[in-house]
């Protein structure tokens, strides 16, 4: 028998997307929030709602008494836990079992099987499934550590047993980085986890990670939904995947998805459950972990496949079988999915905290040329960005005929979104679109690192880009002046007057002069030794998004006031453009430039987060690569080092102090 009311034990965007298929089937819902999430949209979305603690996950979401008695409190009958806090947690399940309390997941069986990556690759290599050489067995220590991966020969991963999301995981390549890597993993597994053993296996180098998305009911039935790519990662964290995968044959898939359905079959899984692989170059396939739980990817899934999987959870643990089979499962075009993160790319990526000032997705539907777009979140304009959860504020999707088709909408869709208040990572994605090596499908986990080794910085704006962006200053700055003219006598001529002059463009460190014509109610533009362009656009004083159509081809670029001009950013391009008169153009090549303090001698906390530990003293000289501290933020533990040598001359906080961005963590002496 169907639910009538379930609760959802997460936050954010998929407690909104369980919420919507919830309502969607008529099922009534309850939100749980802590302190931070008072106001947030998965409270307002929902029928009822609980407090349940304060904002630290494990003094509230993590908690599974007190989301028992939510359940309790409200009469819900069954809970769905989303992914991440309590989704793997076999406990969890025992409890809402005794309490006759539905799991909208697997039995216990399965978590605890597939939920332990060392049980579960043993699990795996007895179903048939192929699996990466390894060590599954307890490591004492960091020197018990070294050894083991030197015999299994660099490089090696070394990851957290219950580990999941990128937590608990390092990449070693000597005895030194294993002994760190295995000591930073067990930190961040006991603290996000609960559960700190470690293991280690040989890490394949030019991997892509490619994922098979199951089905399965308590009848007996468990169907394969083909494959996603998620090959384009940053510390393992996965940032942009698309189904299928542009790597796979047919005969490849078929291989991967009965391999996982045998795994799924070995443990009597029930629900929908993810099994995740490391491919080679030549398509040799190779276990690397089951996630049994709904995937932060599963939309692209949906999209290419037409299967509410949400909805196909709730009724697996309402006893109902599945209404489809293998045979009726068809792929059908292409899906990409870009999660939107709050951290900042020309920082590192550094987390980012903050409150949406502006916060407007790209309008969501699907376009009469078959472009469909999604936007699953948890935010809306005026949300707080908290430091005690995931950085994820959303993920956009577009799913198009083909993968090309698909990509490009992506690049438009990202172009109109827009987010202001916090660091974000749509440069790094819009830019990402435009990435020829991207573009082909010639990807590899090491994707961002290879082609990012200093990290992101904005695209260089090529000839084609100063011109379109030259055209768009002009034009804001035409229809700036003409309002700025609309106010009477004198000083409209001479506001009119200059709003129709000749202007100077400073862009790139190149000047283009350029003129507007609105004489006949259309904008004609002109640039030295070009036809006149006509261009239109809907933007008005005040907008951050202006879309121009030039010469027929149309543009979002978003727009932000900036001295004498405007911040442009489109594709990955981010520019700041100068409009000047002619005269002020002359007097502006005199003026010097600022030049940036000098921070050399300081170590900057580089995000918010909270100093986990100091490795130096005052009075210590330290050499370049150094360990010096390591600050937690967002979940995540990161590792600040020296980039020269030196001596430490003061260390103004201590372990357990919260420090805000560029704040001072240490100083050297000069």
């Amino acid at each position: 028998m169907m639910f009538s009311k379930i609760l959802i034990a997460n936050r954010g965007e998929i407690a909104c997307r369980v919420i919507k298929s919830a309502r969607a089937m008529g099922i009534a819902t309850v939100a749980v929030y802590s302190d931070a999430d008072r106001n947030a949209v998965h409270v307002e979305m929902a029928d009822e709602a609980v407090h349940i603690g304060p904002p630290p996950a494990n003094q509230s979401y993590l908690i599974a008494e007190k989301i028992i008695e939510a359940c309790k409190q409200t009469g819900a009958e069954a809970v769905h836990p989303g992914y991440g806090f309590l989704s793997e947690r076999a406990s969890f399940c025992e409890a809402l079992e005794k309490e006759g309390i539905a799991f909208i997941g697997p039995k216990v069986k399965a978590i605890e099987a597939m939920g332990d990556k060392i049980t579960s690759k043993k699990i795996a290599a007895e179903a048939g499934v192929s699996t990466v050489p390894g060590h599954m067995g307890l490591i004492d220590d960091e020197t018990h550590a070294a050894k083991i991966a030197a015999e299994i020969g660099y490089p090696v991963m070394i990851k957290a047993s219950a580990g999941g999301g990128g937590k608990g995981m390092r990449i070693a390549w000597n005895d030194a980085e294993a002994r760190e890597g295995f000591s930073r993993s067990k930190s961040e597994a006991a603290s996000s986890f609960g559960d700190d053993r470690i293991f280690i296996e040989k890490f394949i180098e030019e991997p892509r990670h490619i994922e098979i998305q199951l089905i399965a009911d308590s009848h007996g039935n468990t169907i394969y939904l083909g494959e996603r790519e998620c090959s384009i990662q940053r510390r393992n964290q996965k940032v942009v995947e698309e189904a299928p995968s542009p790597f796979l044959d047919e005969a490849t898939r078929k291989a991967m998805g009965e391999q996982s359905v045998a795994l799924a079959k070995a443990v009597d899984y029930q629900s929908a459950g993810t099994v995740e692989f490391i491919v080679d170059k030549h398509r040799n396939f190779y276990f690397l972990e089951m996630n049994t739980r709904l995937q932060v990817e599963h939309p692209v899934t949906e999209l290419i496949t037409g299967i509410d999987l949400v909805e196909q959870m709730i009724r697996v643990a309402a006893g109902e079988k599945l209404p489809f089979t293998q045979t009726d499962v068809k792929l059908t075009g292409w899906a990409v999915e870009s999660r939107l993160y709050a951290e900042d790319p020309y920082r590192n990526f550094l987390p980012s905290i903050g409150r949406l000032t502006r916060y407007r997705p790209p309008q969501e539907g699907t376009s009469d040329e078959g472009i469909t777009i999604r936007n699953d979140t948890g935010v809306t304009e005026g949300s707080e960005i908290s430091m005690f959860y995931d950085p994820m504020v959303a993920k956009l999707c577009t799913h198009a005929p083909t993968r090309l088709a698909a990509v490009d909408a992506m690049a438009d869709a990202l172009d109109r979104f827009e987010v202001e208040g916090i660091g974000h990572n749509l440069p790094f994605l819009s830019a990402l679109m435009q990435h020829p090596r991207w573009r082909e499908g010639r990807l590899s986990t090491g994707f961002i690192a290879e082609e990012y080794p200093d990290g992101f910085a904005p695209v260089p704006p090529n000839d084609a880009t100063i011109e379109r962006f030259a055209i768009a200053a002009l034009l804001l700055s035409h229809i700036l002046g003409e309002r700025n003219a609309q106010i009477s006598g004198a000083r409209f001529s001479q506001a009119e007057k200059r709003a129709h002059e000749d202007k100077v463009v400073r862009i790139a460190g190149r000047e283009i002069t350029g003129h507007i014509d609105d004489t006949d109610d259309v904008f004609m533009v002109r640039l030295p030794g070009r036809e006149p362009l006509a261009v239109t656009t809907d933007w008005t004083p005040g907008a951050r998004l202006a879309i121009f159509d030039i010469d027929g081809e149309t543009n979002a670029i978003k727009v932000e006031p900036a001295d004498a001009g405007w911040r442009l950013r489109q594709l990955g391009v981010d520019v700041r453009v100068q409009v000047f008169s002619p005269r002020v153009a002359e007097l502006a090549r005199l003026m010097k430039e600022k030049v940036a303090p000098d921070t050399s001698s300081l170590l900057l906390c580089p995000m918010p987060g909270l100093i986990v530990s100091i490795a130096v003293n005052e009075g210590d000289e330290v050499q370049e690569g150094q360990t010096l501290a390591v600050v937690e933020a967002m979940k995540m533990e990161n590792v600040l080092k020296a980039e020269r040598k030196g001596v430490v001359s003061q260390i103004p906080v201590k372990p357990g102090d919260s420090l805000a961005v560029d704040e001072i963590i240490m100083e050297f002496a000069k």
